[in-house]
């Protein structure tokens, strides 16, 4: 998928600023970004913070992560 940060700069800024607490990474806030963009796309991921983020503001983002297995 095509994704040129140079164009999202303003959202994946917006992204990081929201979730300044969680902390959000520069790589998160472009994967949030990108299914903006590619609404039919899912990340592929380990982190549990994608459990907490939202895309355009309040819908989950669809993703793909292992259970916990305790």
């Amino acid at each position: 998928m095509p994704f040129h940060l140079d164009e999202h700069v303003r959202r994946v800024g917006e992204l990081m600023a929201r979730y300044a607490t969680v902390p959000m990474s520069l790589a998160d806030a472009c994967l949030v970004c990108m299914t903006e963009q590619y609404s039919a796309s899912r990340v592929l991921t380990l982190d549990h913070d994608f459990r907490v983020y939202r895309r355009h503001g309040r819908l989950a983002v669809p993703a793909v992560m292992p259970e916990d297995r305790a």
